[in-house]
């Protein structure tokens, strides 16, 4: 799991160091076609195995992934959720906000963006039924359905922090769990535990 989290994470930083030395090119259309890009769901971050989508479509732009941020909360002693968020953000966005700002200012946005995630992913552990599924047919649908579930309660619970967050800084992201990275707790849950693993 550790070796997974760190590709993911290398990967991020190239995509990074890619996009701040790069010029875009204009050649190309700005409007994207719905056959190159997809629209992230729940189901394409499942079978996508551990290799998360480099973009998605949000409100007619492309979004392309620039952080992977990690996470981690109890619901109470025995139950509790770690996992990996994918930041996606508008590379147009980035170059103005660059350009009139500084870089700098992407310090207190990264920061801004985990504060919101993470209390995303406490209010969707809170809102989870982490219990053990007596009807699942084995562990790997088991942990399938709650991935499901907590994908969708952690979209739930970000929407609207991320329309403030893009009114205030007027940087256009989504933030999307990553549900293969998902490890739950049932027999014992510690913020201690949550970090050792990481």
């Amino acid at each position: 799991m550790k070796a997974s989290i760190q590709i993911l994470i290398s990967m991020a930083f190239v995509a990074l160091a890619a996009c701040a030395t790069q010029e875009l090119k204009q050649d190309k259309p700005a409007t994207p076609t719905k056959d190159k890009l997809s629209v992230i769901t729940d189901e394409s971050l499942q079978s996508s195995g551990q290799n998360p989508p480099m973009t998605l479509i949000k409100d007619n732009q492309t979004l392309n992934l620039v952080r992977i941020m990690d996470g981690g909360a109890c619901k109470n002693e025995f139950q509790g959720a770690k996992g990996a968020f994918l930041v996606y953000a508008d590379q147009a966005d980035i170059d103005r906000i660059k350009s009139e700002k500084g870089p700098q200012i992407f310090a207190d946005f990264e920061n801004k963006i985990q504060t919101l995630s993470t209390e995303a992913f406490q209010e969707a552990i809170d809102a989870t039924n982490l219990a053990e599924d007596p009807f699942a047919l084995g562990a790997d649908e088991a942990q399938e359905k709650l991935a499901k579930q907590l994908f969708n309660n952690f979209r739930n619970s970000v929407a609207d922090a991320v329309k403030v967050f893009q009114q205030e800084t007027t940087l256009t992201i989504d933030v999307v769990p990553f549900s293969p990275s998902f490890m739950f707790y049932q027999q014992g849950c510690e913020a201690t535990h949550l970090e050792q693993e990481n």
